[in-house]
């Protein structure tokens, strides 16, 4: 827990690995370990576990602890963790959450109650609450309203970020870019804002981003690490190079539901014991690997890179 009292160093790209299960459908927990190792050998800057790419709501409360736990262990503070711990039930929010602060975690992501679509007074209400329950962990707000039919109002994040001190960013999962520069001009270059829109981690650099919570990282991890390191360096051209080279996978990620495709190349490679997901989600259609297997022969190289 080392970044939790300067969150400011949570930078980068911080990799939101999947949940590996079994073809049984258990939690796989060696996988899970083998892949952790594998992004911090990549050059990840942190590690996240439980965002969508994680499944969580396909999960019990109990099942994402246990994977939380097998996380901070093998991390061991090398790296910081910032796992996903929201839900649409507050108590199981707070029960998760609970859990992340006791296993060490150096923030928590937590997600919009999805379903409901809350007003953003309502919004407010929620993150208070849970910034208010752990004020010693910073909590960071990961808007997605793809899945949760609902979206973090810029003015709402500035509010929160006024009130707690340990409200200290989001995660912005939304293609509208004009979104990212409203919440950061309303708040402030202090406030921490990570791109979960892969074609998006570059541009919010400029834009004074943190860095990024990318799913391609599952994919690439060495390639998107390298990306941010470039942009840092003031090397953008061959930051940009590597953006247009990662386009391949990012959209194989989305051939079908992330993370099937991933899960899939990942079983396909060897890192993780089996591609199963959890229903609703099935593996990948043939139709579906037919184009993931053109999309992996075109971008596949990145994939290689320790």
């Amino acid at each position: 827990m080392k970044f939790r009292t300067d969150p400011a160093t949570i930078r980068g790209s911080i990799a939101p690995v999947v949940t590996p299960f079994t073809e049984e459908g258990a939690l796989d927990h060696d996988s899970l370990r083998g892949l952790v190792r594998w992004q911090l050998e990549s050059g990840s800057h942190g590690i996240s576990l439980g965002g969508s790419t994680g499944e969580p709501s396909a999960q019990s409360a109990e099942e994402r602890i246990a994977a939380m736990r097998t996380v901070a262990d093998e991390i061991g503070d090398r790296v910081p963790f910032l796992p996903g711990t929201g839900s649409h039930k507050l108590e199981e929010t707070l029960e998760i959450t609970s859990a992340a602060r006791d296993l060490g975690a150096d923030a928590a992501l937590v997600i919009t109650p999805y379903y409901a679509r809350p007003t953003q007074e309502a919004l407010y209400q929620w993150y208070a609450t849970v910034a208010r329950e752990f004020p010693d962990l910073p909590i960071v707000a990961y808007n997605v309203p793809s899945r949760t039919a609902v979206d973090i109002a810029p003015g709402t994040v500035a509010r929160l970020f006024t009130d707690f001190d340990n409200f200290v960013g989001v995660k912005e999962t939304t293609k509208d870019f004009e979104h990212f520069s409203r919440v950061l001009h309303a708040c402030g270059r202090d406030l921490l804002v990570w791109s979960g829109i892969e074609l998006l981690c570059l541009p919010l650099l400029a834009l004074g981003g943190a860095g990024f919570v990318s799913a391609v990282a599952n994919l690439a991890p060495t390639a998107v690490a390298r990306m941010y390191e470039l942009w840092e360096a003031g090397d953008f051209d061959a930051a940009r190079d590597l953006h247009y080279r990662l386009h391949p996978l990012v959209d194989l990620l989305f051939v079908e539901t992330n993370p099937a495709p991933a899960k899939w190349v990942l079983a396909q490679q060897g890192r993780i014991a089996s591609g199963h997901v959890r229903p609703p989600l099935t593996s990948p259609t043939e139709d579906g690997l037919t184009r993931i297997r053109a999309l992996l022969a075109e971008g596949g190289d990145l994939t290689q890179q320790v």
